[in-house]
């Protein structure tokens, strides 16, 4: 369960870790208001079928073919907006409080049910809805159903119940505020909608956990938990005319509520304000912040192309990052139902000048508010924003993401219900907005400064374990419905078969037709290491060869390239991982450009200086930052000293980096005979290998094939490392230990299969222990890594300090138990059942079968693996597993990394 991040806190978040210059910019999508939801059952020609039940219940089922599984997502129209004054996260509280049981499905059951089903099931809450969402096996749906169903109509909500939940609420608290762009956007909320229900964010305070009581959360559900007040939307390979005969069933009979008047969002005029927050991020952030307008505004249209024309890598902001001014810069715009903001932004080095920053973006925000926007970039925004709705359908969970999206924030009748507002968007409709908007003078800015908070200090470890009693272990028995839908256990059929070529010059071609959407996608990678291949004291070189396929090709400088590319309009990255996403009647012309700009980069001097300039001022924030310094310590943990794996670019490293290293690391690195295209989506197997030979097919490989293995490793000794971060108040630690296996081991799905039961998921042994039973936790997982020549086991949690030690012998406690004790029928019939309805999974997405492909090929795996590893998942038994963990797993050799404020 969590709450919705927004987009900006995402983006501080990812630009800040990069590991290379920071640059690219996720766009948040949104759409203005139209019409409400057609009342009467209408079946389109999009295999949408949307309906009103008697009782109130929106419903939008979406036929969906890519694969046998489906989605359902039910978004309750109330938030955090309508939480009682003085407790903002009660609609937060409630969200967790909808996993521990309703009459007739405890939490036990709840659980049991999401592990059989193998799934994705989980929660999220913003100020102004409230979504449950799965995703599993198509033929789980009836499953499903009767889950919302019983939680929509008699929740538990018992004292006991909100008692344990309320520790690990808290914990997640804890773990939001341990990030400093969390606080940032608090505080900043806090100013922009002072006086309105958004004042205070979806999240909630420790303190008014603390004064909640189940009675509180018992009134919020039965005045806001209604059929009246909730769309369901539903998207997958299902029958719709069943399917609605199946939630009328399941669904109709619970009875609609009088709902109460809803608050009014109208945030006032605020005066300019300026912030300053400490961070443990690797660069700076200058930051300006406005009001904007809310999902359903007469002007959202306007001001989602406006944020799209300010973000664009053509525009005037992101010129300050080839000019040399900025690490990274660009808009953000953060929408919520009824008000919105958004974000000017760039970054710089730590120890840079942040007012010069500011300065700037105010130059910059200046000159668009007196002079306007260029035209074509606001045509190019309106093509790009129509064009990229048609990839939705190309994810199951994503179209009904979506559609919910659509219908319960922007107010629509369907997502493509925004396309006329789009197109009616003038560039004179975006500078009178941005007149309007980008007003200085109640603008709120703010400084995110970088500080050190030291290096890893040797730990002395933990003291002796603490005792605990053992939780029960005695099976679940489930409801009647649930338990004749799930007693079967079958192997999923196999996934379809991709067509596959090696083409003349040594480029695999691997090819995966899927007619959900008029759309194409391409995903690629060059299997290369850099820990094998960049030369000794150029370490960086690839990172400096990456940021510079954005500066232009030998054909078109940078922005030329970029206005080819809008004109398309494609989506490109170039590099050793490249993509290219484009609607299918504009195949060719994206194909023609992706492979432009990965065969014929111009790798210009004058950018070169600057890429190299900004990846070593990058780098030497990261060197400093704590979570940087926590990855490296439990690298250091588990490779022995002086194993490749360690190299590590350095300032001094990248700043001996010259134009011909760039040039020779590309000659040797990118080859055809290294790399893979996946492409899936609206296409035939012989259109995208004519296209591909035609654009790919004149490059060449030079010399015999690199060598790109790591040898094998010693296994790693137990060992402590505590690394101090001063922004955090919760530990972040991580167990593990180097294993002497590789991917094509034998016994890998059986140590997989254990993994289920110890360390995957809401129902595992871990997870029960460590959060359920004590409330040490928020969320803790395990996790088996797996490479070529090398694996790795670890455990990741986070806990306040004083949970630390206690959640860490439990672990161990549970890992020493599976190697001397068999688990039990139950738990393996629970794990088997898990692992073989999620292979479908993998299936779910264009996107996730890309993936699934190349990372087979990375390991040299087949590419049906998949059904390979159902069949070891099968037959495996509960001796298998313990004689597997006994065999490999060392609980006393796992290293204890810590980062968090106990590391001071």
């Amino acid at each position: 369960m969590h709450q919705r991040l927004t987009s900006v806190r995402t983006l501080l978040l990812a630009t800040a870790l990069s590991a290379s210059v920071i640059s690219g910019l996720p766009l948040l999508h949104a759409a203005q208001a139209a019409e409400k939801p057609a009342a009467a059952q209408i079946p389109d020609s999009q295999n949408v079928t949307r309906t009103t039940l008697e009782n109130g219940l929106h419903v939008v089922i979406i036929r969906n073919t890519l694969t046998p599984v489906v989605t359902t997502e039910i978004n309750y129209l109330v938030g955090s907006a309508e939480a009682p004054a003085g407790f903002p996260g009660t609609a937060h509280a409630l969200e967790h409080m909808m996993f521990r049981g309703a009459k007739g499905l405890d939490k036990d059951q709840l659980a049991a049910i999401g592990a059989r089903i193998g799934g994705d099931y989980n929660a999220d809450t913003t100020e102004d809805v409230t979504q449950y969402f799965y995703t599993a096996p198509a033929e789980d749906l009836g499953i499903l159903l009767k889950i919302e169903a019983l939680r929509m109509n008699g929740l538990t909500l018992s004292d006991a119940d909100w008692d344990k939940e309320r520790g690990a609420i808290s914990q997640e608290v804890s773990r939001d505020l341990s990030s400093p762009a969390y606080k940032y956007i608090s505080q900043l909320q806090s100013i922009l909608f002072r006086n309105t229900p958004y004042a205070h964010d979806a999240l909630g305070t420790r303190d008014s956990f603390g004064k909640t009581d189940a009675a509180l959360l018992r009134k919020f559900y039965e005045t806001w938990y209604a059929p009246n007040n909730a769309i369901l939307v539903i998207s997958g390979d299902v029958d719709p005319g069943r399917t609605l005969d199946l939630i009328r069933s399941t669904l109709g009979k619970i009875p609609k509520k009088n709902l109460p008047a809803r608050a009014a969002v109208k945030p006032a005029s605020v005066p300019a304000r300026t912030l300053s927050f400490p961070t443990d991020y690797p660069a700076g952030f200058a930051t300006i912040a406005f009001p904007m307008p809310g999902m359903t505004s007469k002007d959202f249209a306007t001001a989602d192309i406006l944020s799209d024309v300010l973000s664009s890598q053509r525009g005037a902001l992101y010129q300050l990052v080839p000019a040399g001014k900025a690490l990274y810069a660009g808009f953000e715009f953060s929408p919520k139902k009824q008000a919105g903001f958004g974000l000017a932004i760039a970054a710089f080095p730590k120890g840079g000048d942040a007012q010069a920053a500011l300065a700037n973006i105010r130059t910059v925000l200046a000159d668009i508010r007196d002079h306007g926007v260029p035209a074509d970039l606001v045509e190019a925004a309106r093509r790009r924003e129509v064009a990229q709705l048609g990839f939705s359908a190309n994810s199951v969970s994503g179209l009904a993401s979506s559609w919910s999206n659509a219908l319960a924030f922007q107010n629509l009748g369907a997502p493509d219900d925004i396309i006329a507002a789009y197109q009616a968007v003038t560039p004179e409709d975006v500078n009178r907005l941005a007149r309007t908007l980008l007003d200085p003078t109640h603008a709120v800015t703010a400084v995110l400064l970088p500080e050190s908070s030291g290096k890893p200090i040797e730990g002395k470890g933990f003291g002796g374990a603490e005792s605990f009693a053992s939780a029960p272990e005695k099976p679940v028995t489930l409801p009647d419905w649930a338990q004749q839908a799930l007693a079967k256990l079958d192997i999923p059929p196999a996934a379809p078969a991709p067509a596959v070529f090696t083409l003349p010059n040594g480029i695999r071609l691997i090819v995966r037709p899927a007619n959900v959407s008029h759309t194409i996608s391409l995903a690629g990678m060059i299997r290369h290491n850099t820990d094998l291949q960049e030369p000794a004291g150029k370490e960086g070189v690839e990172d400096i060869t990456d940021g510079l396929f954005s500066y232009g090709t030998t054909q078109h400088d940078r922005l030329a390239f970029r206005k080819a590319l809008d004109d398309v309009p494609a989506w490109i990255s170039a590099g050793t991982s490249f993509s290219l996403k484009v609607p299918s009647g504009k195949f060719e012309a994206g194909m023609k450009l992706l492979a432009e700009n990965e065969l014929h980069p111009a790798f210009p001097d004058q950018a070169f200086q600057v890429v190299r300039t900004q990846a070593a001022q990058t780098r030497a924030g990261e060197l400093q930052s704590p979570d940087y310094i926590f990855d490296r310590a439990v690298m250091k943990a588990i490779n022995p000293a002086g194993d490749p794996s360690l190299r590590e670019a350095t300032p001094k490293t990248l700043m001996a980096v010259t134009p011909a290293d760039v040039r020779a690391y590309y000659a040797s690195v990118f080859r055809p005979d290294m790399t893979t295209i996946v492409i899936t989506g609206d296409i035939t197997p012989e259109q995208a290998r004519t296209v591909t030979e035609r654009e790919f097919g004149s490059w060449k490989a030079i010399g015999p094939k690199p060598d790109i293995n790591l040898p094998q490793r010693p296994d790693s000794k137990a060992s402590h490392a505590q690394v101090p971060d001063n922004t955090s108040v919760q530990d972040s630690v991580i167990l593990a230990e180097s294993l002497p296996l590789n991917a094509a081991a034998p016994d890998r799905y059986i140590l997989q299969l254990g993994n289920t039961i110890l360390g995957d998921g809401f129902s595992s042994r871990f997870y029960r222990d460590l959060r359920v039973k004590n409330g040490y936790v928020y969320s803790v997982s395990s996790e088996l890594s797996w490479g070529r020549t090398r694996a790795a086991y670890s455990v990741s949690y986070g806990a306040d300090p004083d949970k630390v030690r206690p959640a860490r012998e439990l672990v161990m406690k549970n890992l020493r138990t599976l190697q001397t004790t068999d688990v039990t029928q139950d738990e393996l019939t629970v794990a088997k059942s898990s692992v073989l309805r999620s292979l479908p999974l993998q299936q779910a997405s264009l996107d996730s079968i890309a993936g699934l492909y190349l990372h087979l090929t990375s390991l040299d795996l087949p590419l049906n693996q998949s059904d390979i590893a159902a069949k070891i998942y099968y037959k495996t038994t509960a001796a298998d597993i313990r004689k597997a963990f006994s065999k490999w797993m060392r609980p006393d050799d796992l290293a204890t990394i810590v980062k968090g404020p106990a590391a001071k």
